[in-house]
């Protein structure tokens, strides 16, 4: 549901270079061969055109352009044969093969010339979204709004492909012909983002938060803050930075941007955001029911993932909307159909014996505040709340203090049984001692047993942590038992 007060786009919007509601992108090729030679500074041996582009031989589909990149475990060029078996229309390699390809000097160095191009000849808006936590939802959720107004229009990074190869993979697939590209920017070190953003080169660029994440690669919080502000740097001339007006770094991040941003914008829950939540209820099905305020404008919508971290996400969707020329009435509505991601949010309903439980993936990423922010969706759901929670990695000299951190978060969500996995969940283990029950076990297989041990009908399940503690195989085991 939505209901717009004030006009439902920015005064002065020329929205005359679009193509009528319902019209996709021009079909065509992606890249020919002489493009690619030309990009890359290689030669072409053999004609050919790609419709995709991929650098995993195990993505490889009919038309694809498949790069063999050499990195420190493997060498693509050992797939040569099977990218060609499934299809690959031709390949970029610096080595010589039969098969229709692009030879070059260095594939890696091949991929981020090819990601330039596809920028160079991009006439569309294009956002750049970074942030400690909620990058991959926010720029789902970016998508799915532009994509609302008219299918086909827009293109996004896939997946996570945010790093210094899965950026420019995610700008080599970007259609030629497309009106916005929404890419993530991630980065674990000072100086990632600087280079990443250049690529990029976004209309609008976006920190969503700013949290604990990587804390074992920075000295202080505001170190992290520094590095995601590294996105502005590499905004268009009069581009619009999109920061959060609730963080402590506020203040930090706005100075970041003066030098590069035409405009700064700041969405929040508070007074004084310029994108912000007046008013919020939550709905039947666990969403929130949103009155937004910007300019003299409103807008009301329902947000169909759980949880207070989605208000102030939407609010910077709505802002990056608005700030590319987008319609917010469909964004309102794209918020509303929106469903949760695999390992981020996805609900579905297993079976134990006798009936249903509810399951919450959130099994791809944990930091503290992520953490904080799922357990306080898990204390509005009804029925007996379990917890199955992976360590947090990367905190470095922090570990300890970050996960004892939790256990006020796990009583306020009422948790009646905690699943800990990984030694570093040791720490938490001991501050929850005596006052909520837990089992503390070393790995996902073990954390499995337990719970199917425990698991009954109106349970609601959380699964939280680090990707490396593979809690995704607790959800696949729950998901076996799930309802078709």
């Amino acid at each position: 549901m939505w209901v717009l007060r004030g006009s439902a786009r920015r005064e002065g919007s020329d929205f005359s270079w679009l193509l009528p509601s319902g019209e996709g992108l021009v079909s065509g090729p992606l890249w020919t061969s002489d493009e690619i030679g030309a990009a890359t500074d290689g030669t072409a041996y053999a004609s050919f055109t790609a419709t995709g582009v991929t650098f995993d031989s195990r993505e490889v589909g009919p038309g694809d352009l498949f790069l063999a990149l050499k990195g420190e475990a493997t060498d693509g060029h050992r797939f040569l044969d099977q990218a060609f078996a499934q299809g690959a229309a031709g390949a970029v390699v610096s080595e010589s093969t039969a098969h229709p390809n692009v030879l070059v000097a260095d594939t890696i160095a091949a991929l981020d010339a090819l990601g330039t191009a596809s920028r160079a000849r991009a006439n569309g808006k294009v956002i750049g979204v970074t942030g400690s936590v909620g990058k991959t939802g926010t720029k789902e959720a970016l998508f799915a709004a532009l994509d609302r107004m008219d299918p086909g229009c827009a293109h996004r990074s896939v997946k996570s492909y945010n790093n210094h190869t899965g950026v420019p993979l995610s700008l080599a697939r970007m259609p030629r012909d497309a009106r916005f590209g929404v890419f993530e920017m991630g980065m674990n070190h000072a100086g990632e983002l600087a280079q990443l953003t250049r690529l990029v080169r976004p209309h609008v660029a976006m920190v969503t938060t700013i949290a604990p994440a990587h804390m074992g690669f920075f000295a202080s919080e505001a170190a992290i803050a520094d590095a995601k502000g590294e996105i502005f740097q590499g905004l268009e001339p009069g581009g619009t930075a999109i920061v959060p007006f609730d963080s402590p770094h506020r203040d930090r991040l706005i100075a970041a941007a003066k030098p590069h941003a035409g405009r700064i914008l700041t969405f929040g829950l508070s007074d004084g955001a310029d994108f912000r939540a007046v008013e919020r209820m939550r709905t039947r099905t666990g969403g929130t029911f949103v009155t937004a305020r910007f300019d003299a404008r409103e807008l009301s919508f329902t947000i169909a993932q759980p949880g207070e971290h989605w208000v102030s996400n939407a609010m910077a969707i709505l802002a990056a909307v608005d700030a590319v020329g987008g319609d917010l009435e469909m964004a309102g509505l794209a918020l509303a159909e929106m469903s949760g991601l695999a390992g981020r949010g996805a609900r579905f309903m297993a079976e134990p014996p006798g009936g249903e439980a509810l399951v919450i993936d959130e099994s791809y990423n944990a930091n503290p505040a992520s953490m904080r922010a799922t357990l306080a969706v898990l204390a509005s759901e009804p029925g007996r709340k379990i917890a199955v929670l992976g360590e947090m990695r990367e905190l470095g000299e922090h570990s300890d203090a970050f996960h004892a951190g939790l256990a006020e978060s796990v009583e306020a969500a009422g948790v009646s049984y905690a699943i800990l996995v990984g030694k570093a969940m040791g720490a938490l283990a001991n501050a929850l001692e005596g006052k909520v029950e837990f089992v503390h076990v070393p790995d996902a297989a073990t954390a499995r047993e337990r719970l199917f041990a425990v698991l009954a009908p109106g349970d609601a399940v959380l699964v939280k942590g680090s990707n490396g503690v593979r809690l995704s195989t607790v959800v696949a085991a729950l998901a076996e038992r799930a309802m078709a």
